[in-house]
């Protein structure tokens, strides 16, 4: 009966040293508190600095989306990263509304989660990526594009790059003030009118979109103007369609490019 009662307790033990910290924020910036998911590598404890990696989760998501879709933890043990999983409130953009004094995500991220992720967990500051899918394949690369000197690369499978592309739905519209289409407001904030400010910065990027996908036709748009402004951006296209099949899929393909690129970085 001990020698049961030590296994079994050995097994919780081991489970406790796997399971995915929570984090909960109370912030200014948000209209209601945003949970956020942890997972830590299981060579955490003996690490002395770690790669990290920010998850985005798409519209009407949360921020365990991403681990239903990749196992989380299994990708933190394989790829030794710690992977940071926030919760997007559903349908934030990850942007700082100019219409709702309440919803501003963008500094919400920089001013409260990421020092505050820095301060809690052993990342290496020159090895933090970030990542996304739809809404937040728009967001990881927005947010790079606003402080890349924050981040070594960053990621985008199926993103809404054109916010354009989304006038009419996904609760953009209330978030920027309900403009007409035509409105400077949609370009302001939208990746694909953005990306020329990472000519200078010399970073690997990555996005893909599948070409089934609704998003497609945009995502090929912004890969010609990478390739016009001469940026380091890598374009997967594929067959797929905005589903989490296809993103289980890409996802997969970005954390190899990842890898890949932190062999460069040694």
């Amino acid at each position: 009966m001990k020698k049961f009662l030590l296994l079994f307790a050995m097994a919780i033990g081991a489970f406790a040293a796997n399971a995915q910290d929570q984090l909960i924020y109370q912030s200014k910036n948000l209209p209601k508190p945003d949970t956020v998911w942890v997972f830590k590598p299981k060579n955490y404890n003996n690490a002395e600095k770690l790669p990290l990696i920010y998850l985005l989760h798409g519209y009407s998501g949360n921020y365990k989306q991403w681990h239903g879709i990749m196992d989380a933890q299994q990708y933190a043990d394989d790829y030794g990263f710690i992977i940071v999983c926030p919760d997007g409130l559903f349908n934030s953009w990850y942007l700082n509304s100019p219409a709702k004094a309440n919803w501003q995500y963008e500094s919400f991220f920089f001013n409260e989660l990421f020092p505050d992720i820095k301060k809690k967990y052993k990342a290496d500051e020159q090895k933090i990526f970030i990542s996304g899918l739809s809404m937040g394949g728009h967001g990881a690369l927005y947010l790079f594009i606003q402080r890349p000197s924050l981040f070594a690369s960053a990621g985008s499978t199926s993103g809404g790059i054109k916010l354009t592309d989304a006038f009419g739905k996904y609760g953009l519209g209330d978030l920027l003030g309900n403009p007409p289409k035509e409105d400077p407001l949609w370009k302001q904030f939208s990746v694909i009118d953005n990306i020329e400010k990472l000519k200078e910065v010399n970073k690997p990027f990555i996005f893909d979109c599948g070409s089934g996908d609704f998003f497609y036709q945009s995502n090929n748009e912004l890969k010609q103007k990478c390739d016009q402004l001469k940026l380091k951006a890598t374009y997967i296209s594929q067959p797929g369609a905005h589903n989490r099949n296809y993103w289980a899929k890409s996802i997969k393909q970005q954390f190899e490019f990842f890898k890949n690129y932190l062999a460069e970085l040694k």
